[in-house]
């Protein structure tokens, strides 16, 4: 990696964290730059943070804008997250050390760096190992933070994923994507039946040898007129809402390496050939029957409370109390508690990330160990495992979150406008 390689990842992650960089100098004096809530910025967070974005700057080749301007914006950028990282600590957001692990390491990956060449590039950005890991573990905070927070605002309903779905980008989007290859026996505008009948029988004998065994790529060089003929046939992958109705409706009832019949169109015709096919195809999925409890952290309950609530709960069910009667009087989920926790089957998507990781680890019947999720601290028991076609749900879901990603980023700026204007901050 160049120089700064490493400064300009961190700088890509969705939000930069207070910054912890090393510098080579002692700091005898820092004073208080902004007051934020119940934090404040210092002067040599600042500093550090100026450092690191000039540097970004000048290795992009970006020209450099007015001090004044970027000390202005690189305090608002503090201010932003020192707001979400209290946020963050108000809830219990919490990051683990192998999650931080496992960060690390996909930047080594990312990078193709040995953990020697690593700490070297670390060495010469002036970046030690801790302050890089507090640095990821700020972002992932802040991460957590955003997406429990913006997700929460945002809601799509049924009909707008089915008009998106019947939309002409909705049904691209969803269309399958097809490998294919394709001969043509062409046929002039002013054709005779006869030559229709000769291109025909050409065409015929051509998907005879081909479903005995003949190559379909020199087939295609030798015998097909169409523009690809000299590249074998292939046209490579197209999504079906690419191609002509009558290639479409073909392509969707062959098999892999199927050779279909002759197509008569304007040209001539076509014979197709499929390679391969992928998306769009019947998904059929492990789903998991679950019950949880759910606890909350709160003002009179500290997130450490909450976690030892739920261990207790836990042992009280492992040593044979009933799971449904304590969801029933501890649980402060309210959709499931007076059905004693239950959830129903799983879904695609249905569950946030950590929820969904806990079903996957979990053996039937066990109960799991007390996890956090942006809704709180949960325990849960997978009862069932079954496998169902979820096709139709998957495209569903698919569509759902499609439409979401679209407006988190514009309901993500306007949540941090509001916690922005109900802040106390004070700019020294």
């Amino acid at each position: 990696m160049k120089k700064s390689t490493v400064s300009k990842l961190l700088a890509g992650a969705a939000v930069l964290a207070l910054s912890n960089f090393s510098v080579a100098r002692t700091v005898t004096l820092d004073k208080v730059i902004a007051v934020v809530d119940s934090d404040v910025v210092m002067a040599s967070e600042l500093n550090q943070r100026m450092q690191m974005v000039v540097s970004q700057l000048q290795a992009n080749q970006t020209q450099m804008p007015a001090e004044e301007v970027l000390r202005s914006q690189v305090i608002d950028q503090l201010v932003t997250e020192s707001l979400q990282l209290q946020i963050g600590n108000r809830v219990g957001v919490e990051v683990s050390e192998a999650e931080l692990d496992a960060a690390v390491e996909r930047m080594k990956e990312a990078n193709k760096l040995t953990d020697e060449a690593f700490a070297q590039q670390l060495a010469q950005d002036n970046i030690s190992v801790n302050s890089l890991r507090e640095q990821i573990k700020r972002d992932m905070i802040i991460d957590q933070v955003q997406r429990g927070s913006v997700n929460r605002r945002i809601r799509i309903s049924e009909q707008e994923v089915e008009n998106f779905l019947k939309s002409k980008q909705g049904k691209f989007w969803a269309s399958p994507d097809y490998n294919l290859g394709h001969i043509l026996v062409s046929l002039p505008s002013t054709a005779s039946n006869e030559e229709a009948k000769d291109a025909e029988d050409k065409a015929q004998d051509i998907v005879k040898r081909l479903r005995n065994g003949a190559d379909f790529r020199q087939l295609a060089v030798a015998e097909s007129q169409g523009q690809n003929a000299l590249k074998g046939g292939e046209l490579g992958w197209r999504k079906s809402a690419q191609m002509p109705d009558l290639f479409s409706d073909a392509v969707e009832a062959l098999e892999q390496d199927a050779v279909s019949e002759p197509l008569r169109s304007g040209a001539g015709f076509h014979i197709l050939k499929l390679y391969g096919k992928r998306g769009a195809q019947e998904q059929v999925i492990e789903q998991s029957k679950v019950r949880h409890i759910l606890v909350k952290p709160s003002t009179i309950l500290s997130n450490d409370e909450a976690r030892q609530q739920l261990t207790d709960i836990r042992q009280q069910i492992v040593d044979g109390s009933d799971f449904a009667e304590l969801a029933k009087e501890h649980s402060e989920d309210v959709g499931s508690m007076l059905s004693g926790g239950d959830l129903g089957w799983s879904l695609p998507g249905k569950f946030v990330p950590e929820f969904e990781r806990t079903i996957d680890n979990s053996a039937v019947g066990d109960i799991s160990q007390p996890f956090r999720s942006q809704f709180g601290w949960h325990i849960l028991q997978v009862q069932e495992r079954r496998q169902q076609d979820m096709s139709e749900t998957v495209r569903i879901n698919q569509a759902n979150r499609l439409l979401r990603s679209r407006r988190f980023e514009e309901e993500r700026l306007n949540w941090i406008r509001e916690i922005r204007d109900e802040a106390f901050v004070e700019i020294k």
